[in-house]
This record gives structure tokens, C-alpha cells and sequence, in this order.
């Protein structure tokens, strides 16, 4: 079967292009269309056999509900046995949109559309496309998302095109979708009303409607054993080839967890792709990393949700690390999806964090131009079993200057730089608990235990490697002296970086 493509724009909708789809779903066709929350894969919604063919296409599960897409009201008694007055208000505050309410069915709606459900899923999309070919294919189409079953969902027509080429007959490609995460699925056969499926209609939003709203407990648990009531409820979902793993656990933390683990799969050879935010790519240094969008705002991180999940199937990762986001408001579809994606494989950052004792180390000097950014610099370039954030900082730094031309000659020697380095002023608000500060000298660390109260993981950087003998400064000393520092350093770190690799 050869897979047609039509470029359509919502705002000026080539009528033509829509009558085309509309005789291949009367005809028993598949035609994946645009809505506003993910690509839809469309099919006569009471024709039983096109039943048969979305299954076959998606390679979907045949107890998996499918979505009845309505374009007007007046269509939703034909197909539903009751529409309760909580639902006739929801439909008027939220239709057409990402909403799907899911009522008890009529013998006109086929089981294989239910997934042998007496019940059946209803919403009318936003999106003008959308409804201008429910109305063109007679008034009801099923749609799931168009795309393999288990995949991300699709939120542009190339997606379709990667999944679907070849076993449907048309693509309507109308741009990137607006939501990208599905609707959100309201079960209005129970009291009070129940969210299968959380997506862009919060809880909040639903609760200015109704008296009270519940949610089913496996939104955020394990996959149940019994049959799906909305799509996305029984079956892994949403999942990219490679294996993911949410890290659970404040941005914060997360990204000294991720980095952590990063750093452990690259020692080995190995690529991991890391899932972060504008706020925090900037924080990691191994693998390969994506941004889903910013923390301010949701939409931006579900608009981007699945074209990411799509996009590390092309960097050829063995494994993904995604940050958590709160589970409120949009942020709980968010969440949803993730799990789903990762087979609900989570782990807690804390616990991961915990497994090392210094995520940062500071070496502290007095003007940050010369002995602490060598130290730093140094311990870079050795082979460490973990990733730290190595940093230096000096007590007297009145602005940012380079670093001494003689220490720089010396580092260049040795086929190292600090070129780039500028000074920096040494800030209490750095130190973490997991912070090691390393002085030079011993009168920098008791100035920082009396100034600033910090007692916990400061040293001299010979005290923490049980040596004795100090570091000289060699400011206003000829270029041999620095070579004399820049030994003593290296040495130093040589022992240092053996002690961290032991504990």
C-alpha cells in the first residue's frame, strides 16, 4: 500500500484534501489527521472490520479501547445510551478539547471499536481539520494515536510517516500539534466521575464542574491485569527503543544523580542519553543530552515529550535518564506518560546521591590566579572512578582577573591550560554537604572555619592527603619557582586522586 501524504493548513483548509480523506474512511480506510493533542489515526468509528484494520496497523492490542472523535453535540445520542447532566456541563466547558468522556455505549457502536467494552470513549477535538473530516467521513471516526503500539505518540506527520508508511492509506499533515500529550480520559459511568487518563484538563480545572472528581489509583502504579476501560491504561505505552529510567527526586538532586550515573556508563564505553530541562543541560557533562523544555512552563515540556522520546531513537543509546517533574496540574500527565514510557523503572536520587561522599571540590587560595586553579586543573586531567565538580575560588578577589602568566607557562609545558579561567570569589552559599574544600595553606582554612563557621569536610590539600609539606606561593617568584609549586601540586593530587578513588 502506498501512504499518501496531504499538506493541509488549519486556517485555510483545502476542502478537496479533506473530501479525499472522507471517502477513504466511508470506504473502510485508515487516515491519520491532526488534533490538537497528538496525530490521530482515523477509522469509520461504526464499521466493525475498520476496527480490525486499526488494530493490524498499530500492532495494538485488540481489548485496548479506541477513542470516538464526534465534530458536534447533537452526534453523541446516537452512540451514547445516557448523557448525564455532569456531563452535558463538562461538555459545554470543555468541548471541543483535549476531553474524552466515557459513557455507556449503544448497539451501534461496534465492540471491536470498545475493545469488547459496553461502554465507549468519546471527545470532539479543537483542532478544525479534525472536525472538518469527522464531518467529511460521516460523523463518528475512531481514533487512536497513529502509530507502532507501545511507541511515543506522534506529534508531527513524520512521525506517522516513520511508523505507519505503508499500512495506511493517508496522512494529513497539518504541523506540529499544540498539546502533545493525549486527552484526558473521564470515566461518567461511576460516581463520581473518574480520571482514567490525566492530560491538558487537570483535575483543578475539572473540579471548577464537578462536585468532586476521583482518580483511578493505577494512574500512577503498576499495569492492571484487567481490561483497559480508556486507552493507555493496561499496556506499556509511549516507550522509546532504548531503556528509560526516571530519577526521582528535586531538580537539584536529580542532576548530581544523573551526572553521577553518566559518568559510571561512560567509564565503560557506554553513551547514555540524559532528559533535561533549560534550567539544568547546562549542569551536565556526559552523554547525550536533550532538553524537554523549561520548568515554567508545562506545556513546553509536554509539547516536547514524545519528539524527544523519538529523538534518542536516532542517537542509538542503550539507556535514557529522565528528571521527574511534579505530579500536579499538567505536571501529572507529564508524569504519566514518563512512567508509562519506563515501564514504571524509577529510581530515588537521594539513594543514588548517597553512594558518594563529594560531589564537589573546591580549592580554596588567596587570590585564585595561580596554585588553586592549577590544583584544579590538575585534578581534572586524572583518571577518577567518579565525576566531581571541581572548582577553585580565592579568599581576595576583588574582579574576575586571568590567571598568572607564569603559572600558565607552566601548566602549558605540561600540556595543560587555565587560560580561559577567570578568578572567582570565594562564596560560603557553595558549600554543600557534600562539598570538599582543599586550602593551600592552613591559615586559609582557619580564616574560612572562623569567618564563615563552616567545621565539616575542610582541609589543607596536604592534611587531606596525610602529608606535610605545605605549598608555597610563588607570586612575585621566578618562572623555576612556579615549576617547583606546580610539582608539589602534582603530587599532591596524584595522592588525592588515589584517595577519592578509594572511598
Amino acid at each position: 500500500m502506498k501512504t499518501i501524504i496531504r499538506t493541509i493548513d488549519q486556517n485555510n483548509i483545502e476542502k478537496a484534501a479533506i473530501q479525499e480523506a472522507g471517502r477513504i474512511l466511508q470506504e473502510g480506510g485508515l487516515v491519520a489527521f491532526p488534533t490538537e493533542t497528538v496525530y490521530g489515526l482515523g477509522a469509520d468509528a461504526l464499521n466493525e472490520e475498520a476496527a480490525v484494520k486499526t488494530y493490524e496497523a498499530k500492532g495494538r492490542p485488540s481489548d485496548n479501547p479506541l477513542i470516538v472523535h464526534i465534530a458536534e453535540f447533537s452526534a453523541l445520542p446516537k452512540i451514547v445510551e445516557e448523557i448525564p447532566p455532569l456531563a452535558e456541563a463538562l461538555a459545554e466547558h470543555f468541548w471541543p478539547g483535549p476531553l474524552t468522556m466515557i459513557f455507556k455505549k449503544r448497539a451501534v457502536v461496534p465492540y471491536g471499536t470498545t475493545g469488547g467494552l459496553d461502554t465507549v470513549a468519546v471527545r470532539m477535538p479543537e483542532n478544525l481539520i479534525a472536525r472538518e473530516l469527522i464531518l467529511a467521513a460521516g460523523g463518528y471516526i475512531s481514533a487512536p494515536s497513529a502509530n507502532v503500539s507501545g511507541r511515543p505518540s506522534p506529534t508531527t506527520a513524520e512521525h506517522v510517516y516513520t511508523d505507519l508508511n505503508g499500512r495506511i492509506s493517508m496522512i494529513l499533515d497539518g504541523g506540529s500539534v499544540e498539546i502533545g500529550l493525549e486527552s484526558t480520559i473521564l470515566d461518567m459511568t461511576v460516581t463520581p466521575p473518574m480520571i482514567l487518563r490525566p492530560g491538558a484538563i487537570t483535575r483543578e480545572m475539572l473540579a471548577t464542574v464537578l462536585p468532586y472528581v476521583a482518580v483511578d489509583p493505577s494512574i500512577h502504579g503498576e499495569d492492571r491485569d484487567t481490561a483497559p476501560k480508556a486507552p493507555g491504561m493496561k499496556y506499556r505505552h509511549y516507550a522509546p527503543k532504548a531503556e528509560l529510567i526516571i530519577v526521582d527526586g528535586p531538580a537539584k538532586l536529580a542532576v548530581k544523580a544523573i551526572r553521577q550515573i553518566a559518568y559510571e556508563h561512560v567509564s565503560k564505553g557506554e553513551v547514555p542519553g540524559i532528559i533535561g530541562t533549560t534550567e539544568t543541560v547546562g549542569r551536565y557533562t556526559h552523554g547525550i543530552i536533550k532538553s524537554i523544555g523549561t520548568r515554567n512552563s508545562e506545556k513546553s515540556i509536554a509539547r516536547n515529550l514524545y519528539a524527544i522520546l523519538r529523538a534518542f531513537d536516532e542517537e542509538g543509546v542503550s539507556v535514557i535518564y529522565s528528571e521527574s517533574f511534579a505530579a500536579e496540574g499538567m505536571g501529572d500527565a507529564i508524569m504519566n506518560r514518563l512512567e508509562k514510557a519506563a515501564g514504571h523503572h524509577r529510581v530515588s536520587a537521594e539513594e543514588i546521591v548517597r553512594m558518594q561522599k563529594y560531589h564537589q571540590i573546591m580549592f580554596l587560595s588567596e587570590s585564585d590566579t595561580s596554585r588553586g586553579p592549577m590544583a584544579a586543573e590538575i585534578l581534572r586531567n586524572q583518571t577518577l572512578n567518579r565525576e566531581y565538580d571541581i572548582i577553585s575560588r580565592g579568599l581576595i578577589v576583588l574582579f574576575p582577573e586571568p590567571v598568572n602568566q607564569k603559572a600558565e607557562a607552566i601548566m602549558a609545558s605540561h600540556k595543560l591550560s587555565m587560560a580561559s579561567y577567570q578568578s572567582k570569589m570565594f562564596d560560603p552559599d557553595e558549600i554543600e554537604a557534600d562539598t570538599l574544600v582543599l586550602a593551600m595553606n592552613m591559615s586559609q582554612k582557619q580564616k574560612v572555619m572562623s569567618e564563615c563557621g563552616i567545621e565539616e569536610n575542610i582541609y589543607t590539600l596536604s592534611e587531606f592527603v596525610q602529608e606535610e609539606e605545605q605549598i608555597g606561593h610563588p607570586i612575585g617568584q621566578p618562572l623555576s619557582e612556579y615549576g617547583k609549586c606546580f610539582e608539589t601540586i602534582e603530587r599532591l593530587i596524584k595522592k588525592l586522586t588515589q584517595k577519592l578513588n578509594e572511598l
